[in-house]
């Protein structure tokens, strides 16, 4: 390696690792802000906590490390304009592609690691992250209820509460709980309402007591006689207070290395998302067909032979017929009306039900696409923003973490902006996953080659000079004109 490509490998690696030790402490800092309901007030260990950062810190390397090479390039090149160190390699015959052969060697490699990290690493850290998190919450139930939506606690109740209030979150209000039955654990047959509840338990007790006020109680009693399961019997009553004990066991010895079986886009391989999708389309396209085939035979018109006569038309004169109610009776015709506005009210019922079920499948898959080619964004979007910064430091010819950074920042929010909005699109099938995903690093593709070329031929962003000869050549020529 020659003397020149290691001074500006040199100066370009040190101030690669200052910014993304920087930003990496930054966006820990957010994600403990993000997550400090999950961990504080729980008497966790030190190291506990710790582990719970080792895991979260991977998951933010996507948005790290291209905003680290795209403030670094612009810093390192910017400095190098600003010394007049490029001038000087100018001067000897050395242009900017030659400078820049050593950075282009490292950002190539740097761009392959990041793919096999997201490919490999990402995963693996989402998994226990994920795992991590849920045996924290273990530790404290009041925790696991979360306002709006229900909330497994234990393994018998499903609590849903409006809002919590207290010192401990200990107030409910509005509470809805449906508990599973142990004969039939599949199935919600008891649902509890009260306008509000309490959370009690006694320093040291393995039981939390749930204490529900002015509520309604609901069960569905299961017979095992076929002829009691058609009247549906089912057990009604309301209180004034009622009383749920909750063994706090499980909670109280919690595994924090427990791994659970949990199931998201972000903790597969590329390979094994390949496989999910293939699984998830041909289930989808499935699903489509057998629906379609459904209400085709619902219609009716599957039943209808190629020879089918409605009635006999020598006892019924056609030409009196307008429609095909004329050929019944008023009773016959009421019926018949009957039974179509109830079978369609029924088709449309179905169809909306199936709507909302393929919306939900969809957006799953379009989940899984989108985290199968985010893997490979990473790595080319390095390599862009790489040749969006270098070009744009050598032509702004300033260093230091003054305007470099402000430039940086304010074109990574746009490609992160735009990459989320595409993304968000994509998931609710407004635009193709592949279009979503990449759709950022390919605006900034253009850009780079531009700025390249700019810096290249010794050109700035806007050549005011050239501008203003422009115009000044206009108006003379409308001067000629007029003379």
């Amino acid at each position: 390696m020659k003397i020149l490509d290691r001074y500006i490998l040199t100066a370009y690696l040190k101030t690669f690792l200052s910014v993304f030790i920087i930003l990496m402490f930054i966006f820990v800092l957010q994600t403990i802000w993000l997550y400090i309901s999950e961990l504080a007030g729980k008497d966790l260990d030190v190291w506990i906590v710790l582990k719970f950062l080792w895991y979260v810190s991977p998951r933010l390397i996507p948005l790290v490390l291209p905003l680290t090479v795209l403030v670094t390039s612009l810093m390192v090149f910017g400095s190098f304009a600003e010394k007049y160190e490029f001038a000087a390699m100018k001067s000897t015959g050395i242009s900017l592609q030659r400078a820049m052969r050593a950075l282009m060697v490292f950002i190539a490699i740097l761009s392959i690691t990041a793919f096999f990290f997201a490919n490999n690493v990402i995963p693996y850290s989402e998994y226990k992250w994920q795992n991590l998190r849920r045996n924290i919450a273990q530790t404290k139930p009041s925790m696991v209820i979360t306002e709006g939506q229900f909330s497994q606690v234990g393994d018998n109740f499903n609590i849903k509460v409006a809002e919590k209030s207290g010192d401990q979150d200990q107030f409910l209000e509005n509470v809805v709980i449906h508990k599973k039955n142990d004969k039939k654990p599949n199935g919600n047959y008891t649902v509890i309402i009260a306008d509000n509840g309490e959370l009690a338990s006694e320093e040291g007790s393995n039981t939390l007591s749930l204490i529900l006020n002015d509520g309604n109680y609901y069960e569905d009693v299961q017979v095992s006689d076929i002829k009691d399961q058609k009247r549906e019997p089912f057990a009604k009553s309301e209180f004034k207070e009622y009383t749920i004990n909750i063994d706090l066991t499980e909670f109280n010895s919690a595994d924090f290395d427990k791994d659970n079986n949990y199931n998201n886009e972000n903790m597969y391989t590329t390979g094994e998302l390949v496989v999910e999708l293939d699984s998830l389309s041909g289930s989808y396209t499935k699903d489509v067909k057998a629906f379609s085939n459904n209400m085709y035979f619902r219609s009716g018109i599957s039943k209808f032979g190629t020879h089918y006569k409605p009635f006999d038309q020598k006892e019924i004169d056609t030409d009196t017929i307008t429609n095909v109610l004329d050929i019944f009776n008023s009773e016959e015709q009421v019926r018949l009306l009957d039974l179509s506005l109830n079978n369609t009210r029924g088709t449309l019922q179905s169809i909306e039900a199936k709507k909302r079920d393929f919306f939900v499948k969809a957006k799953r898959l379009n989940k899984f696409e989108i985290a199968l080619h985010e893997k490979y964004v990473l790595g080319v979007a390095c390599v862009i923003l790489f040749f969006v910064g270098a070009p744009l430091g050598a032509i702004i010819r300033k260093g230091g973490m003054g305007l470099p950074m402000v430039v940086a920042v304010l074109l990574f929010l746009t490609y992160h902006f735009i990459g989320i909005f595409a993304k968000n699109s994509a998931e609710d099938g407004t635009m193709h996953p592949f279009i979503a995903t990449w759709l950022s690093t390919a605006i900034m593709l253009p850009l780079s080659i531009w700025l390249t070329y700019r810096a290249t031929t010794d050109q700035g962003i806007v050549d005011i000079d050239s501008f203003l000869q422009r115009i000044g050549k206009l108006f003379k020529k409308r001067e000629d004109k007029e003379e």
